[in-house]
C-alpha cells in the first residue's frame, strides 16, 4: 500500500451532506488533487454508542459539538452503510484507493466483503483492545491514529496487532481537538514516535491550514492524513476545521516539492556544484610582481573565483619569494614559488 513517498489520505468523515453524489464528487476531488487515498468512517449511530440523553453522553467538552449527546451527532455524521459499496466502486473506476476507519465487529465485516485494503484505528478507539485485534486479524495495513493515548496504551495497541502477526502497522501522531491549536501539535513527537516504536509514522492533522502537516513531513511523517470538504458551505459536524479541495491540493503540490527538497543523506558534489566551484575563494596576484620579489598581503590575497590555490596556502606560501614575473589577476600556482 504504501511506497517511498508520503502517502496523502484526504478523509471525507462527514463532509457529504448526506448525498452520495458529493461525496463520489469529493472522491474525484480528491484523486484530482493529487493524493494517494480517501478514507471514511464506517459506523451508525447505534454501532457506536447508544441512544441515551443523560449527563454521561452530552457533549460539553469545548468542542465544535457542544450541546448535542453523542447519538444525534453520529446520526448527523455517519457515512450510510448503503452507500460503502457504491462509493468503494467509484473510487475504483477513478482510480485512487479507498479505506474506511470501523467502529465495531459488524463494520469490519462489512469492509472485509469489500475487500478494504487497509483500516483506521481513530483516536478514541485506541484502547478498545478487542477491536484492534479483530482488525489486526484480517492482515490488512493497520493506521492507528494516538490523539487521546498514553505511551502505554500506544505501546500496547502496537502489540496487539503484532501479537495476532501482523506487523504492517503505522502510527499517527494526533491532537484531538477540533480544530486543533498550532501550540497542541507537538510534532516534534513524530521521531520520538519512529524510534520508541519501531513503525511508520504519519500524522493525522486537525490543525488549520496545512503548516504542521509539512512541517511534519520534514520531521519523516510517512503519512498525512487531512480532512477535506468540497466546500465548506456544505456544512456538517467537521467543516470547521476542513480543508476545501483547492486548499488540499495545494498542501498535496507543497508536500510533494518538500519530498524532492528532502532528498537524502548526500556530500557527494554534483557535477553542477563542482562548476559553480569555480565562484568560490582561491589565491591571486592582486599586483604585478617581479622575479624574486616576496609574496605579502598586498600583492596576494584569497579572492574570487577558485581558479588558484586553495585558501589554506595563504599563510604557508606569504613571506615567500616567486620564481618569475607575475601580471596582476594570475591566479597563484605552485610553480610561482620557490
Amino acid at each position: 500500500m504504501f511506497n517511498s513517498k508520503v502517502y496523502i489520505v484526504g478523509e471525507i468523515s462527514a463532509n457529504h451532506g448526506h448525498d452520495v453524489q458529493i461525496a463520489k464528487d469529493t472522491i474525484k476531488a480528491i484523486k484530482e488533487s493529487g493524493a494517494d487515498a480517501v478514507k471514511i468512517q464506517t459506523y451508525t449511530a447505534d454501532t457506536i454508542t447508544m441512544d441515551c440523553d443523560n449527563e454521561y453522553f452530552q457533549i460539553k467538552q469545548g468542542t465544535v459539538w457542544d450541546g448535542i449527546t453523542l447519538y444525534k451527532l453520529y446520526q448527523e455524521a455517519y457515512t450510510p452503510w448503503e452507500w460503502h459499496k457504491e462509493l468503494f466502486d467509484y473510487a475504483k473506476e477513478v482510480g485512487i484507493t479507498i479505506f474506511s476507519s470501523p467502529f465495531d465487529r459488524t463494520a469490519v465485516d462489512l469492509l472485509e466483503s469489500l475487500s478494504t485494503p487497509a483500516y483506521k484505528i481513530a483516536s478514541f478507539e485506541i484502547t478498545d483492545i478487542p477491536l484492534i485485534e479483530y482488525i489486526a486479524s484480517k492482515g490488512k495495513p493497520v493506521i492507528i491514529s494516538t490523539g487521546i493515548a498514553t505511551i502505554g496504551e500506544i505501546k500496547e495497541a502496537v502489540e496487539t496487532c503484532k501479537k495476532v502477526g501482523n506487523n504492517n502497522i503505522t502510527i499517527l501522531k494526533c491532537t484531538s481537538s477540533y480544530p486543533a491549536p498550532y501550540e497542541d501539535m507537538n510534532i516534534l513527537t513524530i521521531p520520538n514516535m519512529r524510534e520508541t516504536f519501531g513503525v511508520n509514522v504519519g500524522l493525522s492533522d486537525h490543525s488549520m491550514g496545512s503548516t504542521v502537516a509539512i512541517g511534519a513531513v520534514a520531521l519523516g511523517a510517512k503519512l498525512i492524513e487531512k480532512h477535506v470538504i468540497l466546500d465548506r458551505s456544505i456544512g456538517g459536524p467537521d467543516a470547521e476545521f476542513s480543508m476545501e479541495i483547492d486548499e488540499f491540493k495545494s498542501m498535496v503540490d507543497e508536500i510533494r516539492k518538500l519530498e524532492k527538497a528532502l532528498g537524502k543523506v548526500e556530500y557527494d558534489l554534483t557535477e553542477k556544484v563542482i562548476k559553480n566551484r569555480t565562484f568560490s575563494r582561491s589565491l591571486f596576484f592582486t599586483e604585478d610582481i617581479k622575479a624574486g620579489d616576496r609574496i605579502t598581503e598586498k600583492n596576494m590575497r584569497s579572492i574570487r573565483p577558485g581558479y588558484g590555490m586553495h585558501p589554506r596556502y595563504y599563510y604557508e606560501i606569504l613571506g615567500k619569494k616567486v620564481t618569475k614575473n607575475i601580471k596582476r589577476g594570475t591566479p597563484v600556482d605552485w610553480s610561482h614559488i620557490e
